[in-house]
């Protein structure tokens, strides 16, 4: 696919130079870039990088002197990952899917597809599903009863949406999501030993009955999950089904890869939970938290808006609104930098003490054990 000079900046929105007619197949890093090839050299970094490259036209950073980089046009960003965003999106065709259903997918003759639909290999949707318009559902992919998807959704190979559903319009899910699992919950008949423990804080209390009351029983999962509209899940992301109440995700809402949401999860609109975060049950996020890679929270909590978590935090307790935390457990950002300043020290601060112990001893030892030894003749 051929896209000229103007025709990119036009549709993003952005200034340009030179030979706007020129047409590029594709964009490339500035090193090695073929002559159909749009550059990116967005920062004064890249641009030496062009003259290794053979590209006629390039991204570049706003103000850039384009002709003295020998290039025949330009584009200039001023926000560079938001012109990224737009220039990949008109770039990426995405999946292969031929119009229309494929002959090897199985599809309940109660389902509804909207106008426009593609549908891959060995794709099965169940009874009652209903699907908007211009969905594109990749091979593998299987929908369970009853479950209702908007608009221009894409289903990437090999997701399995469960049962009981709903879906919001251009949902995209990548490879291996799975959504509607049952949750991770359940009980025994006698009191286990995690809820004496959970009780006492440590303490098991009475173990002469060792090994009563530890059969597990599954609370099954009626409530399924909503999800609203622009919506993106990861690569193996998994999104439990709730309990009784459905397991919520809001609008604009991004989970990437091998994130995890147990049962009864709430997250808000425009969140951005980035590689293995994991949420257990029934906690409440608010709206445009931010949480790096590796976070955890436990149940029942509440993360107010706006909270942003550094990568690896894990949370414990209740956080308002606004706050940017890290650490484990979480404290401030700026709290938690103070103890890693201080952790540093205390190798250099542990070795100071053992060298004033030292010089203590030998300065006032005989002393000491003078004015202690007098000490104990008069008692």
């Amino acid at each position: 696919m051929r896209h000229s000079v103007k025709e990119i900046a036009t549709a993003l929105g952005l200034e340009a130079a030179g030979a706007v007619s020129f047409e590029i197949t594709h964009a490339a890093e500035p090193v090695g870039a073929a002559q159909d090839a749009l550059a990116l050299a967005m920062n004064p970094n890249y641009a030496e990088g062009l003259a290794q490259g053979s590209a006629q036209v390039a991204m570049l950073w706003e103000g850039a002197d384009w002709q003295a980089l020998g290039l025949q046009a330009a584009i200039f960003a001023p926000r560079p990952r938001l012109a990224m965003s737009g220039l990949t999106q008109m770039l990426d065709a995405g999946p292969a899917i031929a119009p229309g259903v494929h002959t090897t997918a199985v599809i309940d003759p109660s389902v509804v597809l909207g106008e426009g639909a593609a549908i891959g290999p060995f794709v099965v949707i169940n009874a009652g599903v209903v699907i908007g318009k211009n969905a594109r559902i990749a091979s593998h992919v299987s929908i369970g009863s009853g479950t209702r998807i908007g608009d221009d959704c894409l289903l990437h190979p090999g997701v399995r949406i469960g049962g009981n559903i709903y879906i919001g319009d251009r949902f995209i899910a990548q490879a291996g999501g799975v959504i509607g699992a049952d949750g991770f919950s359940f009980v025994t008949p006698d009191k286990s030993g995690v809820e004496k423990a959970r009780e006492s804080l440590g303490d098991q209390g009475d173990v002469a009955n060792e090994g009563q009351g530890q059969a597990w029983i599954r609370i099954h999962s009626l409530g399924g999950v909503e999800i609203g509209d622009d919506v993106e899940t990861g690569g193996n992301v998994t999104i439990d089904a709730g309990t009784i109440r459905a397991t919520r995700i809001g609008r604009g809402t991004k989970l990437d890869n091998q994130v995890h949401l147990g049962h009864n999860v709430q997250v808000g609109e425009d969140c951005l939970l980035c590689g293995q975060v994991g949420i257990a049950g029934s906690t409440r996020i608010g709206n445009r938290v931010v949480m790096g890679g590796q976070c955890g929270a436990s149940d029942n909590i509440f993360i107010g808006d706006d909270v942003v978590a550094g990568g690896a935090t894990k949370v414990f307790s209740n956080v308002p609104a606004g706050r940017v935390i890290l650490g484990s457990p979480a404290v401030k950002m700026d709290t938690q930098m103070e103890i890693n300043k201080s952790l540093r020290r205390l190798p250099r601060a542990l070795k100071q003490l053992s060298e004033l112990k030292t010089e203590f001893k030998a300065a006032f030892g005989a002393d000491v054990q003078k004015s202690v030894s007098k000490s104990d003749e008069n008692k």
